[in-house]
């Protein structure tokens, strides 16, 4: 869930994470027009729609019982460490780190 900028209170899946620059591209966000010359790949050439990065503190993980924004905290289970929904304790799932 986008919390600001042009796209606030909009939802998205995460295509794809840029750890180092700390952004996140969400399918459907931050959509800017894209200019490109004529090529074997897109022969006709013109303007193309794509999605840009967007901040990571300008999104949240979606709380899945509220269907809601949330924070999250995290917490060890099993041995691998897992996000938490503030709102509402639901486990988000393991984060990739132990």
């Amino acid at each position: 869930m986008v919390v600001a900028g042009a796209d606030k209170g909009k939802t998205g899946k995460v295509l794809r994470m840029l750890t180092s620059q700390d952004r996140v591209v969400v399918e459907g966000i931050n959509r800017v027009w894209k200019h490109v010359r004529p090529s074997q790949r897109n022969p006709q050439g013109g303007r193309i729609q794509k999605d840009a990065p967007i901040h990571l503190s300008n999104v949240m993980p979606l709380d899945p019982a509220s269907g809601k924004g949330t924070r999250v905290r995290f917490a060890e289970r099993a041995g691998r460490k897992h996000r938490i929904a503030v709102r509402g304790g639901t486990d988000l799932g393991p984060t990739g780190k132990k």
